[in-house]
């Protein structure tokens, strides 16, 4: 009952929001204030459903640990793309053809602010977290994977491979941050960073989804399995490495903290531990 009241409360605020954003197209002042103010409903509708069923405070989306937790968030998000695209422009597959519009990039900015709160909020917050207490890390982490993953198989060019690279570079890594740290921050931190380097700065395809120029003028070719292809760069091989490095990394520092939780475990407390 617990999971349905928070999935449904989510749910909703998160598409009433989302939908807000999306009707607004990319008028770039409008898109910004509209995606920070859609992601701040669905961070106050979750603190509230979360005291209204477990009778705690949500303190993984504390406020007093959202600068740091968000920033380290943000630069390991921006080191993971830019260690992607920068592979690929080796081997021929990204080429920047000039500056591209920067207030693209703001609207942009805008609507990966809702999109990044929103999806961590639903998937690392409700369903992996709640999976997680009754699962165990290991199975909650597959599963909330696989659902992230394949939740974008009705994207434009989505195919079964670029859900499964999903998957495991953003569903289990993802996953596997919250856990280190016991924080939304973190996750929310590197999912919009990873998002927002796609399309506002290297102005690529975002999980299939074309949008306006970014920073830069950029353009891929050459080999799906280097590129991505049509879904972009989520689709290709070296996202799904660069993910399964930092999943390493962060389920690492996970089992050092001691925030592995084993199945039919009781879940470590959701707070902050050393975010």
């Amino acid at each position: 009952m617990r999971f349905v009241q928070q999935l449904v409360v989510v749910v909703v605020v998160s598409f009433v929001g989302g939908t807000g954003v999306q009707a607004l197209g990319w008028n770039w002042p409008l898109t910004l204030v509209a995606g920070f103010l859609a992601a701040a409903l669905a961070l106050a509708a979750y603190a509230w459903v979360v005291r209204r069923t477990e009778r705690r405070e949500a303190t993984e989306v504390s406020w007093k640990t959202a600068p740091g937790a968000l920033g380290r968030g943000v630069l390991i998000g921006l080191a993971m793309f830019g260690a992607v695209i920068a592979n690929i422009a080796f081997l021929g597959g990204y080429e920047v053809r000039g500056w591209g519009s920067a207030t693209g990039a703001v609207a942009i900015l805008g609507f990966m602010v809702a999109v990044a709160v929103t999806e961590e909020l639903l998937y690392r917050g409700v369903l992996f977290r709640i999976a997680e207490e009754k699962l165990g890390t290991w199975l909650a982490l597959v599963l909330s994977g696989l659902v992230f993953g394949f939740a974008h198989i009705f994207n434009p060019n989505a195919t079964v491979w670029s859900s499964v690279a999903i998957a495991i570079e953003a569903g289990l890594m993802l996953g596997a941050a919250y856990v280190a740290t016991r924080n939304l921050w973190v996750p929310i931190g590197v999912h919009f960073a990873w998002n927002f380097a796609q399309g506002g700065i290297f102005s690529t395809s975002v999980s299939g989804q074309d949008a306006p120029r970014g920073l830069l003028d950029g353009v891929t070719s050459g080999p799906a399995i280097v590129t991505g292809g049509g879904f972009g760069p989520e689709a290709s091989a070296y996202s799904v490495l660069a993910g399964v490095v930092v999943t390493a990394a962060f389920l690492w520092l996970a089992k050092r903290r001691g925030n592995l939780v084993p199945r039919r475990g009781r879940a470590v407390p959701a707070a902050t531990l050393g975010a």
